[in-house]
């Protein structure tokens, strides 16, 4: 991850100030707060494998303290929810998930024959990118299409990364700022909480 060329702190300035209603407040601040989780979905070593996934498809190594995603999805699949939909290809989601967990093993076994939790971070990426294209070894994929899998996997992990107030500061995202509305919609036109940096890229 490269340094964003955003004002550090951008959201979090603006979250101390009147443009921003009390729940989208609360709900970005309490994304700032450490968290403590214990598995609850998953077993112990699934869900290491998870975060495992999400670091090589989300890495952050200039963050002390990571961007933490296997949380929500722990928690989403313990309560049952969902976002409405899935490919009719793949099972319900707390089923997907259990499957191409396994999938992510079984290819990391016939590849490199070690958990993929043991595997260097290339090697980790190589299996990864044979899921994402559909040529990963294994017998899970010869029933759970491996490419939608990681598609779902990623537009989740994706939804979490970007919710989170530190990953928007990298965009100079400031649509949280949701009291007042937009007004200025042309090309390169700014709203005075916008940084400066949007008017180049909207150029």
């Amino acid at each position: 991850m490269s340094a964003s060329p955003y004002p550090e702190g951008t959201v979090r300035a603006l979250l101390a100030t009147e443009l921003v209603t009390e729940a989208t407040r609360a709900a970005l601040l309490a994304r700032l707060e450490p968290v403590v989780h214990e598995p609850a979905y998953f077993d112990a070593a699934t869900y290491e494998l998870l975060r495992t996934v999400c670091a090589r498809i989300f890495p952050q190594p200039d963050r002390e303290e990571p961007i933490e995603l296997a949380i929500a999805i722990d928690k989403r699949l313990l309560e049952g929810r969902s976002d409405g939909w899935r490919y009719d290809a793949l099972p319900p989601d707390r089923e997907t998930y259990r499957l191409g967990l396994g999938g992510i093993q079984e290819s990391a076994q016939a590849m490199y024959q070690q958990d993929f939790t043991g595997l260097s971070d290339q090697q980790k990426d190589a299996v990864i990118q044979a899921i994402q294209e559909a040529r990963a070894p294994g017998a899970i994929w010869e029933t759970l299409p491996a490419e939608r899998f990681f598609e779902e996997m990623l537009a989740e992990m994706t939804e979490l990364y970007y919710a989170h107030p530190l990953a928007q500061e990298e965009i100079g995202y400031v649509g949280m700022a949701d009291v007042p509305g937009w007004s200025r919609i042309e090309l390169g036109e700014l709203e005075p909480r916008e940084p400066e940096k949007n008017a180049e890229i909207n150029r």
